[in-house]
């Protein structure tokens, strides 16, 4: 019996050191809701699809080619 209470007080010592300690015993806005903000480096950039595979990528970030946008050096290789 003594062990269970020892385990019991040891679960609760590890449960409150492992809880985020902000003041006045709540938890900050931050941390209840994710910021739904944009970046702070800029507004959204422009994305592209790969002519190849269809998958989403930046536009700056993308390799032009014949046909349209390509996400890596071998799908824009492959349509020449």
């Amino acid at each position: 019996m003594k062990y269970l209470v020892l385990l019991l007080v040891v679960v609760l010592v590890l449960w409150l050191a492992g809880r985020p300690r902000v003041p006045g015993g709540r938890r900050a806005q931050s941390e209840r809701q994710p910021s739904r903000e944009t970046p702070a480096n800029g507004s959204p950039r422009p994305m592209v699809v790969c002519a190849q595979c269809g998958v989403h990528l930046p536009a700056d970030e993308a390799l032009p080619g014949p046909g349209g946008h390509y996400c890596c050096e071998a799908h824009r290789a492959s349509q020449r």
